[in-house]
Order: structure tokens, then C-alpha cells, then sequence
């Protein structure tokens, strides 16, 4: 069972995952690891009984070498066990989800076709990583299932620079993002036709703010479809779609094709449209459960239905809106308040790149509301303008009590912010 994990991770930690799944072989880039950390590699993981290294070229690496005498291909099927994908992080210590081999074709013939209605003639490309689900799917599974062209780009982030240099080379057609990566662009002083061969961009990982959508489209004249998937069910379970009347900025869209939702408050009742609760997801592409991680699979995987620990709401038309984690709220003055709300509302103002907000209590164990903001590259908007900016968006109770100026905000590898590291 082949178990993708980030190249970029330190030693100790990809050690960690793979003490965790039993890992017996080890597949390394060598462009990625010296000798001494693969030394270290081994000799912290003594269930590894191979280590290969992979040159700049995969036939230098493996050469061919006529058929194969043994071991004798294993019998397998759709149900079998096909992939294991670490959760990305988000809210603490990745888990390994479990996944069966037809859980990488559902997405490629159902959201891949009806929601993007990929053809051949596709040319693909994906900032997001193919070790986790998001990624797997738009560089590898997707172009596969019907022969299109996946454009694989070693560098990662790439810098504005190489996104003007692959889109003139490559042209694609299709381009996979993460909002934290779109704020990056739109920042930068790329020429309005650097995507004139797109014809649809797709964001997933975190919510893409209406405001950022709508730069976006009027910058670049593409549509940018938003939507939200997981680890635990292989890919995009929920979106917005191209055409009339199918997308609308700010929210994650209706469901896909194969899926149920239902939005389900503290005691699983449904909640009514209009009303928040924590998102559920029914589909065929469901994880098996977690590894080794039986509380927490019994936890999130409810028979048929998984929940998300999303906080979503519907509207009367079947359009889904994220407000945060179940994690993330907090109430404040008996109220609760919504981070992405915070976050949507602060990136409105012109010198903000990002925001991320926290509630923490203060000296008097009141909680409040501290938003942490990345300024825009030469920008130095102050905390009392930021609060200000919100002032007629937002209700007292939601406004910054504190503003925060941060260089960074802590992420997955997929673009979420971990926001347990900012309280």
C-alpha cells in the first residue's frame, strides 16, 4: 500500500509516518535526501528493509530489465486496499487515512467530468501537492482517466516569475490552486493575459474569499471555481461550477454528483437553511477509517456518514457557506463568532495579503478577538485602521480587539492554516 508523504518534511517527521504506517520500503528523490539523511532515515525506522533512491531521470533509476519472475502480481479489487493519505495537519498530528483502489477513480469519472468536464485536450496544471488528496487527483488521477496532459512542476510554491514562464510554455488549460497561493499572485505584478489559456481555475484547502475571487476574474478574466474536499474522502466533494447561475463567490458551492450533505447541529439533528451546524458528507469515496486511530475513526466516521467537523450553512438554494471548524468558533459575549467571517472581511482592506483570526482570553479571561494579518509587500496599514475597515461589516462583538502583524501564518502543506498555533 503505497503511503505519498511531503518531500519537504524534516527527517524526524517522515520517519514518524512511516514508523507509524509499518513502512518496509522507502522511495526517496535524490535530489531530496544527502547520505546522512538517509542514514538517519533508516536507522530511525528499522521495519525498512529497502531504501531506493531516485535519480533526475526514472529510467537511469530503474532501468529495464525484461519481465518480472517474482514476486507474482497480488490479486486485488475495487475494494482492496489502494492508498493511505495523511490528513494534513490542520488541528494537530497528521492521521493516515485509509482508502480502497476504486476511491481514485470515483473522483476522476464524477467531479473531474461534471464539474470540470475534462477532456484529452486538457492540459492540467495543480500548485497543489500530489501527496495529498487534492493534488493526487488534479496532476495525477484526473489526466490519466481520460489522456490528458499534467504539467509537473518540481519547484514548489513557484514563484510568480515561473507561473508567467510555465503558462507560456505549457499553456494550460485547467489550473488547480489554494487561496493563500491566488493572494500571492494577485500581489504580484504579473500582466493581465498571464492566463489567457485557462480555461477554468479550481481553489480548494481553504476557502477563497469572495473579494479574492473577484479580483481574480476582473485581473485575469478567468473564472476561478471554489470548493471544498478532504483527505478522508479522496477529493472535491462539494462546488461551485462554471455557468449561469452555478458558481457564487464566497461560498463552497452545491454537491457533487454521488454526494449528500446535511448540515447537523450538537445533538445530529438537522439544522434549517439559514441556521450553522457542523457539516456531514455521505459518498462512495469515504475512507475505511484512520490507522491505528480507532477513537478517532469511530469519532468522525458514523456509519455511512462522515463527519466533517466543519461549520457550514445552507441556503434555501442548496448553496453551502463556510464559518470555520467546529474548533475554530468561539463565542464571545455569549455569541459566536466566525473566523473565515473575520478573515473574509479583513482582506478586504486593500494592504491586507492574509488574515487569520483566533479567539484568545485576556488578563481578565474574557475572550477576544485577535486577527493575525500578513500586509501586502510595501504596505503598513495600522491596527486601528484594520479595526476601523471592519466597523461596517461586521457586528461589535466579531470586530478585532487586537490586531496582530505576522510575516507568515503558520500552514499545512496544502495551504490551511494551523491556527492552534496562533493561540
Amino acid at each position: 500500500v503505497p503511503v505519498p508523504v511531503n518531500p519537504l518534511l524534516p527527517c524526524r517527521d517522515v520517519a514518524a509516518v512511516a514508523t507509524d504506517c509499518g513502512a518496509r520500503l522507502a522511495l526517496v528523490s535524490a535530489a531530496r535526501a544527502d547520505e546522512a539523511w538517509l542514514a538517519e532515515l533508516k536507522g530511525t525506522v528499522p521495519g525498512i528493509e529497502q531504501l531506493v533512491t531516485t535519480g533526475p531521470s526514472w529510467d537511469a533509476a530503474f532501468p529495464p530489465s525484461g519481465p518480472a519472475s517474482a514476486p507474482a502480481p497480488h490479486p486485488t479489487s475495487e475494494e482492496s486496499p489502494g492508498f493511505w493519505l495523511c490528513t494534513s495537519g490542520s488541528t494537530g498530528a497528521p492521521k493516515l487515512a485509509m482508502h480502497r483502489h476504486v476511491d481514485l477513480v470515483t473522483p476522476a469519472h464524477g467531479y473531474a467530468r461534471e464539474v470540470l468536464d475534462l477532456s484529452p485536450e486538457d492540459v492540467v496544471w495543480s500548485v497543489g501537492p500530489a501527496f495529498h488528496a487534492y493534488g493526487l487527483g488534479n496532476s495525477v488521477s484526473f489526466p490519466f482517466s481520460v489522456g490528458a496532459t499534467s504539467v509537473l512542476v518540481p519547484t514548489r510554491p513557484p514563484s510568480p516569475a515561473l507561473v508567467a514562464e510555465v503558462m507560456a510554455a505549457q499553456r494550460p488549460t485547467l489550473f488547480f490552486t489554494v487561496p493563500t497561493f491566488t493572494a500571492a499572485l494577485l500581489a504580484s505584478d504579473l500582466p493581465a493575459g498571464t492566463f489567457a489559456s485557462v480555461r477554468l481555475a479550481v481553489s480548494a484547502a481553504e476557502p477563497l474569499p469572495a473579494e479574492t475571487y473577484q479580483r481574480f476574474l476582473d485581473r485575469f478574466g478567468v473564472q476561478m471555481l471554489d470548493g471544498i474536499g478532504s483527505t478522508e474522502l479522496a477529493h472535491i466533494y462539494c462546488s461551485n461550477r462554471a455557468g449561469p447561475g452555478g458558481a457564487r463567490a464566497g461560498t463552497s458551492g452545491t454537491p457533487v454528483g454521488g454526494y449528500e450533505l446535511r448540515v447537523l447541529d450538537e445533538h445530529e439533528a438537522p439544522v434549517p437553511d439559514g441556521t450553522p451546524g457542523v457539516l456531514h458528507v455521505k459518498g462512495d469515496t469515504m475512507a475505511t477509517g484512520y490507522w491505528c486511530r480507532a477513537q478517532q475513526s469511530r469519532q468522525t466516521f458514523l456509519g455511512e456518514w462522515m463527519r466533517t467537523g466543519d461549520v457550514y450553512v445552507r441556503s434555501p438554494d442548496g448553496f453551502h457557506t463556510y464559518l470555520g471548524r467546529a474548533d475554530d468558533m468561539f463565542k464571545v459575549g455569549g455569541e459566536w463568532v466566525s473566523p473565515a467571517e473575520v478573515e473574509a472581511a479583513l482582506v478586504e482592506h486593500p494592504d491586507v495579503l492574509e488574515a487569520a483570526v483566533v479567539g484568545i482570553r485576556d488578563d481578565q479571561a474574557v475572550v477576544r478577538v485577535v486577527a493575525n494579518v500578513v500586509a501586502k509587500a510595501g504596505a503598513a496599514p495600522g491596527p486601528d485602521a484594520l479595526i476601523e475597515h471592519c466597523r461596517g461589516r461586521l457586528a461589535g462583538f466579531k470586530r478585532p480587539h487586537q490586531v496582530r502583524f505576522v510575516d507568515d501564518l503558520p500552514k499545512t502543506a496544502t495551504g490551511k492554516v494551523q491556527r492552534f498555533r496562533l493561540r
